[in-house]
């Protein structure tokens, strides 16, 4: 059986194919050089190091988005203050490109630069809100300021439109925190953040987060936030140190179904009595509408 040659057409169809099929390799690996590249300005951007405080814990746990081009703005960061005190800080930026990576950049070193200004999270979160604005970015970022007094257990805060964050202590109580907060960075000039005032008392913790922790296509971030609220529950009944409950926040996000960042910072008040891991599973503990929640003081 003959086959039959090739034709001009054929040979036009096949030249087409290879043209598109090498256009579609160069634009692939364009793709991944941008992701790489994105993923790796968000490391270089986010601290290395913690700073320590006698009886106090302090971890992180940070998973970036990488599934395609969805790489986002999320960061943590925590840093002494002058008189002994400890900033922390939580936020996600909008986006998830490359420009959302190095906008974050600027906001954290923005937060630092303001805070050897001003450690008032109120006044920090309104002076970087001002700041942004001037850059001219169309870009805005949620984000929550803490302000930590080792001497005292004093936690200030402030939030600009980030999701709250979860407490709880040692005796078995556990809730969100009820703070007014204010819109985004970058959205409207002139915001005035309120500041709320806790006290974190010895075998406490504090759990900040974003929202890829909480929130996706499987999960609300209601049912999120209360998974988070029953770990760190279980954690500080446990004795659990921050490491680990940072940890298991993280290990449970991977059931949100979410394609975003993902970043928990987790702060302790005493040395960990227990260092075994913690599962997503664990059981539940009494939430803040079963007890009387430890109010803020304004």
């Amino acid at each position: 059986m003959s086959r039959k040659p090739p034709t001009g057409d054929d040979d036009e169809l096949l030249t087409r194919l290879g043209t598109l099929t090498a256009q579609a390799r160069e634009r692939a690996e364009f793709q991944r050089s941008q992701v790489e590249l994105a993923i790796a300005l968000q490391r270089g951007m986010l601290p290395g190091d913690l700073p320590s405080a006698p009886g106090f814990d302090v971890a992180v746990q940070y998973a970036p988005a990488c599934y395609g081009l969805n790489v986002g703005g999320d960061w943590y960061d925590a840093f002494g203050l002058p008189g002994d005190r400890i900033g922390l800080s939580i936020g996600d930026v909008q986006g998830h490109n490359i420009e959302a990576a190095a906008f974050m950049g600027q906001v954290r070193v923005g937060l630092r630069a303001l805070a050897s200004v001003t450690g008032d999270p109120g006044e920090l979160l309104a002076r970087t809100n001002d700041l942004i604005l001037s850059l001219g970015s169309d870009l805005f970022a949620t984000c929550t300021f803490m302000r930590l007094d080792p001497a005292t257990g004093m936690v200030e805060s402030a939030r600009a439109g980030h999701i709250p964050c979860v407490w709880a202590t040692a005796d078995g109580k556990s809730g969100i925190t009820e703070d007014e907060g204010g819109p985004p960075l970058g959205v409207e000039p002139g915001t005035r953040y309120p500041v709320t005032r806790h006290r974190l008392t010895t075998g406490g913790v504090f759990v900040l987060l974003t929202d890829g922790v909480v929130e996706g296509p499987s999960m609300n971030v209601d049912d999120g936030l209360d998974q988070v609220v029953r770990l760190a529950g279980v954690a500080a009944v446990a004795g659990l140190s921050a490491r680990s409950l940072a940890a298991a926040v993280i290990k449970g996000a991977e059931s949100v179904g979410h394609e975003d960042d993902a970043a928990v910072l987790v702060v302790r008040h005493g040395a960990p009595t227990v260092l075994v891991p913690l599962t997503s599973t664990a059981p539940s503990v009494p939430s803040a509408d079963e007890h009387s929640a430890q109010r803020p003081v304004r």
